[in-house]
């Protein structure tokens, strides 16, 4: 479905991605993991036209999307919740969720759609009428998310969807973010919580000051002495820098 092809890019004059390379299968959910400063959102970014790459490709579905501005890709199908959520505040939940299916198809089926992601978080049909700033930490989550969906994505990506989350809401949302594959949308999660990303995941990619140095299936990153080290101890940058 999404492949990059040794994508460098620059914030300034600091590369940030140092020649990725990495392939996303239809269907999968996919994993990248990485510490603080690592590329992770860049990566995303770049993806999405928000960061253009100084070198190599990005295709998705075949389709070479490097040089596409952001709402061509919008429209091609990969959305992006980004971290923070970066939900509108002062507007209801169902309000939100409407801004969400701005596209000409997502606005047709709107109804439909709306439906949909109430069945699949209740708790946002119970405060539809509710400002946005008014709703629990976890709440937000699950509204950035439900907005994401409202487009109709092919490809959803989720920047630290579990990020300041309590223990029990991030169960639930990994739960979520499980069904939401299951109902045939293709996930690219971008998490410091490796255990519960990589269990969760068909595919997984670690990344270390911009260059991917590891990739498999989530169940083979979860048993990697290097990402057990990484995650879960002290440990040698395999990129070449010292541990963070």
């Amino acid at each position: 479905m999404l492949a990059l092809n040794k994508v460098i890019v620059h914030h300034g004059q600091l590369p940030v991605l140092r020649g990725v390379s990495l392939t996303i299968e239809e269907g999968s959910i996919a994993s990248l993991i990485g510490a603080n400063g690592a590329g992770k959102t860049t990566l995303l970014r770049a993806i999405t036209g928000l960061a253009k790459p100084t070198s190599g490709s990005i295709s998705f579905r075949g389709n070479a999307i490097e040089n596409r501005m952001p709402h061509d890709i919008v429209a091609l199908g990969i959305v992006l919740v980004p971290e923070g959520r970066q939900l509108f505040s002062s507007l209801t939940v169902e309000d939100n969720l409407k801004v969400g299916s701005y596209l000409p198809q997502a606005r047709r089926d709107r109804h439909s759609s709306l439906d949909h992601v109430y069945n699949l978080f209740p708790r946002l049909r119970e405060r539809r009428g509710q400002l946005a700033r008014t709703l629990s930490g976890g709440e937000q989550q699950m509204l950035a998310m439900a907005r994401g969906l409202m487009a109709k994505p092919k490809l959803l990506m989720l920047d630290e969807p579990s990020l300041g989350l309590a223990p029990i809401v991030v169960a639930d949302i990994f739960s979520i973010i499980k069904e939401i594959n299951m109902q045939g949308t293709t996930i690219l999660l971008v998490e410091q919580n490796v255990v519960h990303s990589l269990k969760v995941s068909h595919q997984g990619f670690v990344i270390e000051n911009g260059r991917i140095v590891l990739s498999g299936t989530g169940e083979a990153l979860l048993k990697d002495e290097h990402t057990k080290e990484a995650y879960f101890g002290t440990y040698k940058d395999r990129s070449g820098s010292a541990g963070r």
